[in-house]
């Protein structure tokens, strides 16, 4: 999953107000071999302030009704690759989702932890997967202060209630994939030990999207404060996911993450097959 930023405050300096500019970029990410392109108006820092509902959809309905751009004329990189590739909104307030979904997206990307239903509402109509991640509280509010006393019995708590909820919305368990929410509410302690138990979500059946490029935690860990400096940590964080049973991985670098991929399964399995890791 190759990340899209329609906006001038990404956290990785990656991001651009420009339409064409974001097309590129998502043309770029699909010739590296990205299955689904993530595209997001809004950068989720929480130092900075929210923009307009209204702005977040001026910014990326461009951007959809012009997706299909991103392929053509693009070849794949090998029979494995989704082609054409999926698009995933990355967004959280229902206003939005209602106004983008319906023009061809594939893939909710809820980063508003799943507060009520109507987002899963809409992901039904629309025929489109949902993301559940895990959070606590508002997005774009800082969260630093939040304590677990089990970080992984919280998450398991948690998904049990939300797929309920999914499927009371009318959203089918086969559309639904699973966000751990790194550096989401939560301290460094709770994201290394998600790392290392990553394979108890397991239990729910369900894909388990990770996304860990150039994450905080990363940047703790190597004392690297820029992002950019991350993308090592993020190849290392990748190969833990990776054999932990994450199939999805929302990165930067989606080139240097798909050789990664391809070289640690080569080497635990004896293929560099993709299709072995799974899909969603």
């Amino acid at each position: 999953m190759g990340i899209v930023n329609i906006n001038d405050d990404s956290f990785s300096g990656e991001g651009s107000l420009d339409v064409e500019r974001a097309l590129a970029q998502a043309r770029a990410l699909v010739k590296a071999g990205a299955d689904i392109v993530d595209v997001g108006g809004e950068s989720a820092r929480t130092n900075r302030c929210e923009i307009s509902v209204e702005e977040e959809i001026a910014r990326v309905a461009p951007f959809v009704g012009r997706f299909g751009e991103c392929h053509q004329a693009v070849d794949p990189v090998d029979q494995e690759q989704l082609f054409p590739p999926m698009l995933s909104l990355n967004t959280w307030r229902p206003p939005v989702v209602r106004a983008l979904l319906p023009l061809g997206v594939d893939i909710l990307n809820d980063i508003g932890a799943f507060a009520n239903a109507e987002n899963a509402i809409t992901a039904a109509e629309t025929g489109a997967a949902l993301v559940i991640m895990h959070s606590v509280g508002r997005p774009k509010v800082p969260h630093f202060h939040i304590q677990y006393p089990d970080i992984m019995q919280t998450l398991d708590q948690f998904f049990d209630s939300k797929m309920i909820a999914a499927n009371e919305a009318g959203l089918s368990p086969v559309a639904v994939i699973l966000d751990p929410g790194i550096d989401f509410a939560k301290q460094r302690s709770d994201n290394l030990r998600i790392f290392r138990e990553l394979s108890r979500l397991s239990r729910f059946q369900r894909p388990i999207l990770l996304p860990v490029s150039r994450k905080t935690v990363i940047g703790e860990v190597l004392g690297l404060p820029e992002p950019k400096d991350r993308d090592a940590g993020t190849i290392a964080c990748i190969v833990a996911g990776l054999r932990a049973g994450a199939v999805i991985f929302r990165v930067h670098n989606v080139s240097a993450a798909s050789l990664a991929i391809r070289t640690i399964w080569s080497v635990t399995v004896g293929t560099s097959s993709r299709s072995s890791v799974g899909r969603a």
